[in-house]
């Protein structure tokens, strides 16, 4: 290994692994949207609308994060949400029409809830806000739910996580 390779492998080396660290593509449109939303905690958030290509897998990125105790695998998530549409934001669903202080709960590992939603709650932790893009083979599917989703539909959650129970 000469003067000129060393560099030049050390660089390779930091790029690769800033490259394994962001998680590609994904995660960057999860920034995008996530830096889009509001951080407090007291609001309900808008979900925008998105002019990015619909991603073709889960995308999950944090607004604020949490510092309490972490939603695992059999615990309760208590969580307040909003749900809209990728294309428009157009909102379907959200816990905050139903009251301020109404929460949702899901217990992780139970399948109560459409897969993509359940895996964004898993490793939040309460006092975190996360946003998270689900597409349509881990939401409703072809079928759809009712009026408000289309089938293939890609699916926006803003979800706070106000407690965690065993």
């Amino acid at each position: 290994m000469d003067r000129r390779t060393a560099p030049r492998l050390l660089a390779t080396l930091a790029l690769t692994a800033s490259l394994a660290a962001c998680g590609g593509t994904d995660d960057e449109a999860a920034g995008t949207l996530a830096d889009q939303i509001s951080t407090d905690l007291s609001v309900e958030p808008d979900v925008p609308p998105s002019e990015e290509p619909a991603p073709e897998e889960l995308v999950v990125g944090d607004v604020v994060a949490g510092d309490g105790a972490e939603a695992t695998d059999g615990t309760t998530a208590q969580v307040k949400y909003v749900g809209a549409l990728y294309e428009n934001g157009e909102e379907f669903d959200s816990s905050w029409s139903r009251g301020e202080d109404s929460t949702y709960p899901v217990t992780l590992g139970e399948g109560g809830v459409i897969p993509g939603f359940e895996q964004g709650i898993e490793g939040m932790q309460v006092g975190g806000r996360r946003v998270v893009t689900i597409p349509s083979d881990l939401g409703y599917g072809p079928a759809g739910a009712g009026d408000a989703i289309p089938g293939d539909a890609t699916l926006v959650f803003v979800i706070d996580l106000v407690e965690v129970t065993d």
